[in-house]
This record gives structure tokens, sequence and C-alpha cells, in this order.
């Protein structure tokens, strides 16, 4: 009797227990489920020659040999009615004719199915740009992009040429240039260093809109330790008015010589002065050789060592083309052996000016420039004269250069001499205009 109540009991218990679980279930399912709603994000806004791009479709292109301001804007549906309002409008600014082959330009249409055009932008050069801006009255200017600067410092030791060691450091050829062709080409030839010479450079480096690298724009001062003997170099204002600029050494001399160490940049000295020369060929006879050859590909250009006078221009047997030059009552030079001479009898060059390039004229074996140089009217050997010594900064202006290079040459003094790796170098933000 009490075993069948209990089972009674029981089964009433389990049957009240499954109703609650299936309310307690029910209830659950119940409950509102909250929906994930997407956020849209606008897209950030672009912003570009002083327009929002975000606003026109952008359709950019370079121009085409053929193309003309006219027929850009008809392949663009707009008719030579508007295209010649917009020319006469505009040529105040910017004559249309000038447009160049190859150089980008940039059309802000509208964002509709039509894309009806509403500025056109030509980009001369990197930095500048001409706007033609007919959305509603027509009118044009021109305008450079934010330009930024920023100052940084390499330094390294000699194991090979600069430019291979600036490159595997991932610093512009530019560089290179500047250091050998404008501030110790008077000083150091860059084809003898030696292994172990060490260098420090602080420069500066351009760029466009933040982003575009456009190159070494400065060096701001420099110091080599080439033989054991220390080189600075100091970049500082002369003529503010002008504007003009030398490099000067931490004595405030002038790092410019009378002369160039060589008529070519980064040749080598495949044979030198020689008056005791003798040549298997010749059965050993006496042979001297009275000039300099620096040896290069053929078309590598030919400077003009020091300013002067062209007194001969001309192909001659053995020495093919070549130019002669006057400096003065005391000095000349000659070049032998051209492809070809960019010089005529009478004209006046500079120091470092192109005066021909490297061939393999008259008698030679092999692609190189013969320099000879004349003192007194006798050909001498110039890596062993005593040329003029740079001249030091005017008396009025030395105490203030020596006071401005003091703060630039404690910081090259500082600065630790890094292995020729890809390291990371210091980088300051020095001037950006926006």
């Amino acid at each position: 009797m009490d075993k069948a109540r209990n089972r009674r009991m029981g089964s009433k218990y389990l049957v009240i227990l499954l109703v609650l679980l299936s309310v307690i279930g029910c209830k659950q399912k119940e409950q509102p489920v909250e929906e994930e709603v997407a956020v849209i994000e606008k897209p950030a806004d672009i912003y570009e020659f002083g327009f929002n791009l975000s606003d026109f479709v952008v359709k950019r292109d370079t121009v085409r040999k053929g193309d003309s301001f006219g027929l850009i804007l008809e392949r663009n549906k707009i008719g030579y009615p508007r295209i010649f309002s917009i020319a006469e409008k505009a040529r105040d600014t910017f004559d249309i004719r000038r447009l160049q082959i190859g150089k980008p330009y940039t059309l802000l249409c509208s964002k509709d199915s039509l894309e009806t055009p509403r500025c056109f932008i030509y980009q001369p050069n990197q930095e500048e740009f001409v706007v033609i801006n007919f959305q509603d009255s027509i009118h044009a200017y021109t305008s450079r992009k934010p330009i930024k600067y920023v100052e940084k410092t390499v330094t390294g030791i000699v194991t090979s040429s600069i430019s291979e060691i600036l490159d595997k450091k991932g610093i512009s050829p530019i560089l290179t240039n500047m250091l050998a062709e404008q501030i110790y080409a008077w000083t150091i030839d860059f084809t003898r260093l030696q292994k172990g010479d060490s260098f420090k450079v602080i420069y500066t480096d351009k760029y466009i809109d933040d982003t575009i690298y456009a190159g070494v724009h400065k060096v701001k001062a420099a110091f080599f330790n080439h033989k054991n003997t220390p080189y600075y170099a100091f970049r500082y204002r002369t003529d503010s008015i002008k504007n003009i600029y030398e490099y000067y050494n931490e004595a405030a001399k002038d790092l410019r010589r009378a002369f160039l160490k060589a008529p070519v940049q980064f040749s080598r000295i495949s044979s030198r002065y020689n008056l005791n020369r003798r040549i298997a060929y010749y059965g050993f006879a006496l042979r001297p050789h009275k000039g300099t050859d620096f040896a290069a590909p053929i078309g590598t250009p030919i400077l003009a060592t020091a300013n002067g006078t062209v007194t001969e221009s001309r192909y001659k047997g053995g020495n093919g083309n070549y130019v002669k030059i006057r400096h003065n009552s005391t000095y000349e030079t000659q070049y032998l052996h051209m492809q070809k001479r960019k010089v005529k009898v009478g004209q006046h060059v500079k120091q470092g000016d192109v005066i021909g390039w490297i061939g393999m004229t008259g008698n030679t074996g092999g692609p190189h420039v013969c320099y000879r140089f004349w003192k007194n009217g006798k050909q001498v050997d110039p890596l062993r004269e005593k040329l003029s010594q740079s001249e030091p900064i005017a008396e009025s202006l030395k105490d203030d250069y020596l006071e401005f290079i003091k703060p630039i040459k404690e910081k090259l003094d500082s600065l630790p001499i890094l292995e020729n790796s890809n390291d990371e170098q210091n980088e300051t933000l020095i001037s950006q205009n926006k």
C-alpha cells in the first residue's frame, strides 16, 4: 500500500518538475534577442591640391603625344565653346599650350552619371601645380604642394667606394655626388679613399606632401678622416642678398682650390706622369708619358679643372679629339682622346664645366682622358704640384661663422661612427610648409 502511494507521489512530483522546466524554457525562448546593428563608417576625407577628393570622381592621367588642353577636355565630354571660354579666362595665369608630354594631370569630376569635369589640375613638376577651376566661375592659379625638410645623419667606415657604402645604407646617390663633386672636389680624391677612412654627414632630405621623397636638399656639415687627416666642411651663407652659400672648414678656410684634383669624377688613374717610362711593345725604348691618364667609361663627362679660356679645340693625330685651356699666365691644361668636344676656341669655361666626353680617339688602348698640365710652358705632374691653398672667409664674416658652426661641430663630433649597414639614422623635422 505504502509502496503504491510512494510511486504515485513520485510520479506527481516528476510531472510538476517537467512542467516547471517547460515553463522556464519557454520564458527563456521568449526573451528578446539583441540585434547587431552594422556601423557604416564614412570614408576619411582625402585632401590634395586644396580640394576634398571625396567630393569628386577623380581621374588621373599623363599628357600624351598629340594631347592638348582642348582635346583632353573634349575627351571628357566638354564642348569647344566651353573649352574656349575656359582657356581665355585662364591664359593670364597659365598658357595651356605649355602642356608637356609625360607630365601628370588630374580631372575632378562631378559625382553623377555624367561625371562632368569641374576642375583641371596640371603638374609641371613635383612641387608646383596649376589649377584651372571651372565649377562655377572660371579662375586659375598656381600653387605648391606642402614641403617637409627632415635633418638626418649618416656615418660610416670606408671599405669600398662611398657610393656603395651609402647605397647599402639606403641613402640617395645624390648625397654621394654632393660630397664628391661640390664639397670635397678640391680637397679629397674620392677614387683614392683608403680602407679605414671614416666619415660623418649631417644632411637634409626633402619630402613633398609628407610622403613623396624628393632627394637630398642640402648637406649642412660633413667630416672625413682621410689618411689620418681630418677634413671638416660647414655650409655657410656668405651673401644674404644673392643667397650665396659656400663650404668652409673649422678654421674658416674655403674648401675650394685653384684646380680640381681630377678632370673626371669616380674614375681611376690608369697611368701616371712618368718621364722614364719604357714600353715593351717598342723594344723598351724610352717613351716619356707627360700626362696622367684617368680611365672611365665612354661618354663620361670631362670637367675643366679650373676657370679659363679655351685656346685649342680640335682633332690631331695621336691626341685625337682634345681641348686645351689657358687658366692664367702660369697654368694651362689639356684633355686628350675625347669622344666628342663640347667647347670652342675663345670660349670661357668655369671650374667643373663639362668640356667633352671620355672616348678612344687618337692613340689609345682604352677609354680614358689623358690630362696634361703646363706650368710656365713646361709639362709637369699635377699630382706633385703644390697648388694654391684655399682662401679664408672674409674677415667681416669670420667671427659670425665661427660662432655659427660651434653647435654644429659639437653635434658632428659627438656622432658615433656606425658600421656599414642599413642602421637607423637620427631624423629631426626641421621645417614643414603646409
